[in-house]
């Protein structure tokens, strides 16, 4: 697999139309024609982990966190981020970053939280809704599935966390090739009757346009029968931070050990923790989530689990949850097993790793 085509992958399972206005995610340092040795997991790049994937014969890094934030002017080896990307060029390793796109995407860093937590009922914090359609093709019985799997790598057939959904139904279909077709089936001039099935998917407006492609050019016929129609509900495609409940509630310190040991952290802070009789409903953002305090409070949390969060913020806690700081890298590292099921997905045939590397900036003393 060359570079470009683990890029056009990624960016299809992180859509970098998902990302902030302020993010840059994306290949950010790479040659696309590279063939690929090994893939390297991490949540920053630092000069280290670019040591390290040469020492493990890995040329791309798939990091959580973006190398190149803003635009940089010269290469010149005077700050990190210049000799890192020096570094990444002249041994020949690419750099992917998913932030805030695999911050947002259902399944994301947050419900990769929720999941350590085992929270129940889970749904974001902070939805976005999208128009839907109904793509239904009609395709002979035999090319069902090859339509279907270029269906589902252009994201169609998604409702919510799960993937790979149609329905269909087996029927039959008529047609007359005329003077100056090519029938895939039948002969010109004659009626043809085909075993067909009628398959429906569900695809969001932003994936539409290139799933009526992909369906186009797997199809056998020259003119293959495509319905799309709008639909009136629309699906939560995406969000930050998520919401769910516990199976068993628990008393607000026991939670909070909880939380210390599951995401490993040396410390945390927390608010007053007597105005709650026990933690029922979670709510979590990986990263830096303090401004979805308020949206938590509307979706009854009892608490708020994130990080970054400012001595000012935590005042929010008084009209509204429990507000604890685990650290930003806290929440975050279990990131690298996201990104690792992603590119299981894609029968790989190189090597994945995880850096072991110790990328997180702020010690405790």
């Amino acid at each position: 697999m060359k570079v470009s085509e683990l890029t056009k992958y990624l960016d299809r399972e992180f859509p970098l139309s998902l990302q902030e206005s302020y993010d840059n995610c994306g290949l950010q340092v790479g040659d696309a024609d590279s063939d690929i040795t090994g893939v390297l997991l991490s949540i920053d790049v630092v000069e280290a982990t670019v040591d390290e994937a040469v020492e493990k014969g890995c040329n791309f890094i798939l990091c959580h966190h973006p190398l190149i934030f803003r635009g940089v002017k010269r290469i010149t080896g005077a700050n990190y981020i210049e000799r890192i990307i020096r570094k990444a060029i002249k041994s020949d390793v690419a750099i992917y970053a998913a932030h805030t796109s695999a911050d947002k995407i259902i399944g994301g860093v947050s419900y990769k939280m929720a999941e350590k937590l085992s929270l129940e009922n889970v749904v974001p914090l902070e939805a976005d809704n999208e128009q839907v359609y109904k793509v239904v093709v009609y395709v002979p019985v035999a090319d069902k599935q090859k339509v279907s799997d270029a269906v589902y790598a252009n994201g169609g057939g998604s409702i919510g966390a799960y993937d790979c959904c149609s329905f269909s139904v087996d029927g039959a279909g008529t047609f007359k090739a005329n003077d100056g077709c090519n029938p895939y089936v039948g002969n010109i001039g004659e009626i043809h009757t085909e075993k067909e099935s009628r398959v429906e998917y569900v695809v969001s407006r932003r994936n539409l346009t290139k799933v009526l492609k992909a369906v186009d050019e797997a199809h056998p016929y020259e003119e293959p029968a495509i319905d799309v129609i709008k639909l009136e509900n629309t699906i939560v495609s995406a969000g930050m931070g998520v919401v769910g409940d516990l199976k068993t509630p628990v008393v607000p310190l026991e939670f909070l050990k909880r939380v210390k040991e599951t995401f490993r952290c040396e410390m945390l802070k927390y608010t007053d923790i007597n105005k709650v009789e026990t933690i029922r409903r979670v709510a979590l953002c990986g990263g830096s989530g303090s401004d979805l305090v308020g949206l938590a409070k509307k979706m009854g949390a009892d608490i708020m689990v994130t990080g970054d969060v400012k001595y000012h913020q935590f005042f929010d806690s008084y009209d509204g949850p429990i507000i604890a700081d685990i650290g930003h890298y806290e929440s975050e590292q279990y990131t690298k097993e996201i990104f690792f099921n992603v590119l299981s997905k894609n029968n790989i045939k190189f090597a994945v790793q995880n850096s072991t590397i110790k990328s997180n900036p702020i010690n405790y003393l």
